[in-house]
């Protein structure tokens, strides 16, 4: 799977660690800045650089880290074909894959800590979309709002 990721200057730690694990685990990573968290730089630019990865096909699934995951979610969720959320906890993190195809992780590096943000991002990349009649059925009511 190929995943990218990036994060606004709150989120640069957590996903220098988040990105070494994921390649550690396999995974085929590409990191879309910021380079460093030593200058302010505004999420909205860094979910898009993810958002397109993933609605361009050049990412299975892609990762944002701000300081609450809220704003990069809500700015990800402006393109077409993402499905973003902020996930805190494991359950979420593979049922928002399982039953709503669920292809961009958003993560808070002032709410959760490494530990729990590894787990998430495993549970997250080991999820698989569950094609159930129900979900895919939701999923089309979906794409069908941003035909509006």
């Amino acid at each position: 799977m190929k995943i990218a990721i990036a994060s606004d200057h709150a989120g640069f730690l957590l996903k220098k660690i988040i990105v070494n694990h994921l390649k550690t685990l396999g995974q085929k990573v590409e990191d879309l800045g910021p380079d460093s968290a030593d200058v302010s730089v505004d999420y909205p630019d860094f979910a898009a650089k993810v958002a397109l990865a993933v609605t361009q096909g050049k990412a299975n699934r892609g990762i944002i880290i701000c300081g609450s995951g809220v704003g990069a979610c809500v700015a990800a969720n402006k393109f077409n074909g993402v499905r973003a959320s902020v996930c805190h906890d494991t359950y979420s993190a593979h049922q928002g894959v399982e039953h709503d195809d669920m292809n961009i992780l958003c993560l808070g590096a002032r709410i959760i800590g490494p530990a729990l943000a590894l787990e998430i991002t495993e549970t997250f990349t080991g999820a698989v979309f569950s094609n159930e009649a129900r979900h895919v059925r939701r999923l089309d009511k979906i794409r069908s709002f941003e035909k509006q």
